[in-house]
């Protein structure tokens, strides 16, 4: 039976991570939103191989993973409250928060919700795969999509594999949550909240049809701090396309703007 949003899960229900893999004392957090589908294996290599220097931590929506049983959110102003209350623990040291595709809203309401809080307010946020909050979608909704039809655009964007479309014990188990999650990226429209102070980096693949330059660009508007914009091969999930530069850009990034946190 499937369970409703309750609150009653801890905040450690939504982190993921790896036994046996952990960071230095000084290291800062690096929170980590994934694709709609996706939970905390997308993330499970760059735990790996940024250990021991940053302390990777993926979050785990309901509808999926580990909290498999629990029903999926379908709307931004209905996660935010209990998201951020999970997390707000883990804010006692300097950290940035990443998100691709889908992810990247989440992640900047995150980062928004923590700008101007003394302790708490993010060192970065990264950006993914997604035109800036504030502009409108150019393609058709998927969500309201047949099952076969909507399958068949999710499939194009290349991130699932397709031995998992054609599974049909498993894809019956996993539709409604990725339906939810293209139902939430799709009705979504910038909370009320402040403007970020944070800098803010913005990635992209070269041949990513969901995103093109100028829609990665406008993230810049969305912060007072510093903008900065990578591009890397591949398409929509270029993150596996360009793995080695991917994780490449990261510690770049963090460790500049990390850097500057800690010396506050």
């Amino acid at each position: 039976m499937l369970s409703t949003h309750d609150g009653t899960v801890p905040g450690s229900g939504w982190l993921g991570g790896d036994a046996g893999v952990s960071a230095g004392p000084a290291a800062p957090r690096l929170f980590c939103f994934a694709h709609a589908g996706g939970g905390a294996s997308a993330y499970r290599p760059w735990r790996l191989s940024l250990a021991p220097d940053v302390d990777v931590r993926p979050v785990v929506l309901p509808g999926r993973e580990s909290r498999i049983r629990e029903l999926p959110y379908r709307r931004v102003e209905q996660i935010i409250d209990p998201l951020c209350e999970a997390l707000e623990p883990y804010l006692d040291r300097p950290y940035a928060v990443f998100g691709h595709s889908l992810g990247s809203i989440l992640a900047y309401e995150v980062a928004r919700r923590f700008t101007g809080l003394a302790g708490r307010e993010p060192g970065l946020l990264i950006v993914s795969g997604r035109r800036a909050a504030r502009l409108p979608a150019r393609r058709r909704p998927y969500s309201t999509l047949s099952d076969d039809e909507f399958l068949g655009a999710v499939g194009a964007l290349g991130g699932t594999p397709p031995e998992l479309l054609e599974e049909g014990q498993l894809l019956r188990l996993i539709l409604p949550t990725l339906r939810a999650d293209f139902e939430l990226n799709e009705t979504y429209r910038t909370l009320p909240g402040p403007r970020l102070r944070c800098p803010v980096a913005a990635y992209m693949g070269t041949a990513d049809p969901e995103v093109d330059r100028a829609g990665l660009l406008a993230w810049g508007e969305e912060t007072a701090g510093e903008f900065t914009m990578r591009v890397f091969a591949g398409g929509h999930f270029y993150l596996k396309d360009d793995a080695d530069g991917v994780r490449s850009a990261l510690r770049q990034d963090l460790a500049r703007v990390m850097r500057s946190e800690f010396t506050r």
